[in-house]
């Protein structure tokens, strides 16, 4: 039988060790190339993921298909060494939202290719996610036509697989994916009869279609244990709030819990996330966030070193950059002028990731890594300007190029949740 580490994670819990693992959701090469290092490092395996909106059919955000995101980060995987076997691939929140201003029949034929192309892809864990409402659907939907939706798109899952089937995870979480828009203090976690039914109906809805195999490899359920964050705080884990959503894990034999938003948690939050069986661990804005405060330090000592004007350091050419093509952050940040410039650059949404792919980004910066590899970075500017990396910097002998620095200070992101999932 095929080694399935989310499989051995579950068998590992139910033998009372305390397990789970990362899922590392960005399309970046330098995060992939970190969180690979990471793993190789670890000798653990490394679950990446692509969200419906990121990677589809009609190449997404990224401009990527399923097969290309599979071929782009497998040559990522070949540049670091890390071992092909060890890489997983998932797919989440799959299912109509690309096109939900469509009628929901028009809605779920495109959702249809969508998962046929992340199971040819050999994509392994698959988030089935039809909980939003199409162009014709009532609002809020109900469960019973989710999972309904979510078992038809199971199956052309099962249909559309070439080798080892995937494993699948349900539900979805409040609130959007991806960050709040708004300042919050407080959540409200999901109830255990939620959670329950939520299994129940998806359980019903794949017995109706024949899916009982299918369904034995449900080994997720999404629900929201209290964590998020918005543009300018973050809500922290608290497990008391949690106690009955936890215990309910007794009543959904083989399934975790998987928490999207984890984001910026602290290394104990996460901790206790995995210990009381949110096992599935999704990190996402966190982790180019960390990118994106490496290479703004990595500007000012730039900067201080050429003796460069302001406006011409990376963070004025991003602002232009953004304010030249706003789409991505308009609807998002609010405020005054000084308020979204914050949000432009500083918000724990961190909207700026969909600008790094572009040219004008990529050559700003090309630029400042060019303007950097001509000096050893001293110690003094890194413990100014990156403080977090400091102790690693001057423990080096033969110092780190600033590209290096950067994929340091992801790691450092997500060496906190393999702690927490790994024990390392």
């Amino acid at each position: 039988m095929t080694y399935n580490p989310f499989l051995e994670m579950l068998r590992s819990r139910a033998d009372g060790e305390i397990t789970g693992i990362p899922s590392i959701c960005s399309s970046h090469p330098l995060v992939i190339e970190a969180a690979l290092i990471e793993g190789k490092a670890n000798q653990t395996p490394v679950l990446i993921e692509a969200t419906c909106n990121q990677v589809n059919q009609e190449g997404g955000y990224t401009g990527m298909t399923p097969s290309d995101f599979r071929q782009y980060v497998e040559q990522i995987a070949h540049k670091t060494g890390f071992d092909p076997a060890q890489l997983l691939l998932g797919g989440d929140h799959l299912g109509p939202n690309p096109w939900k201003d469509q009628t929901a029949e028009e809605a779920m034929k495109k959702a249809e290719i969508l998962i046929a192309q992340y199971a040819q892809a050999g994509f392994v864990k698959i988030h089935l996610d039809a909980s939003m409402s199409c162009q014709d659907d009532p609002v809020p939907l109900p469960d019973a036509i989710i999972a309904e939706r979510s078992a038809r798109l199971a199956r052309i899952a099962e249909q559309s697989c070439r080798g080892e089937k995937p494993v699948y995870i349900i539900g979805t979480e409040v609130p959007i994916p991806g960050g709040a828009m708004e300042a919050l203090d407080h959540l409200e976690v999901t109830s255990p009869q939620d959670a329950i039914a939520t299994y129940e109906a998806h359980r019903e809805a794949f017995a109706k279609l024949g899916l009982q195999n299918a369904f034995s490899r449900v080994i997720g359920l999404v629900v929201q244990p209290g964590v998020e964050f918005g543009n300018e705080n973050v809500v922290y884990y608290d497990p008391k709030a949690a106690t009955d959503l936890s215990a309910a894990l007794s009543q959904l034999p083989g399934i975790a819990f998987e928490a999207h938003s984890t984001d910026y948690q602290p290394e104990t939050a996460l901790s206790d996330l995995v210990r009381d069986g949110f096992a599935i661990l999704k990190v996402g804005p966190g982790v180019t966030f960390a990118m994106r405060e490496a290479l703004y330090g990595l500007d000012k000592i730039a900067t201080f070193l050429d003796h460069s004007p302001e406006k011409d350091s990376l963070e004025e050419q991003l602002e232009q950059l953004m304010q030249a093509e706003p789409k991505y952050w308009e609807k998002y940040y609010h405020g005054n002028d000084e308020a979204r410039r914050l949000q432009r650059h500083f918000s724990y949404s961190d909207r700026i990731r969909y600008y790094w792919p572009s040219e004008i980004a990529r050559k700003a910066v090309d630029g400042l890594l060019a303007r950097l590899e001509k000096y050893t970075l001293p110690e003094t500017l890194i413990s100014q300007f990156l403080p977090r990396l400091y102790p690693h910097y001057a423990a080096q002998k033969s110092k780190p190029s600033a590209q290096n620095l950067i994929i340091e200070m992801i790691r450092l992101v997500i060496r906190d949740y393999e702690k927490a999932c790994r024990r390392i």
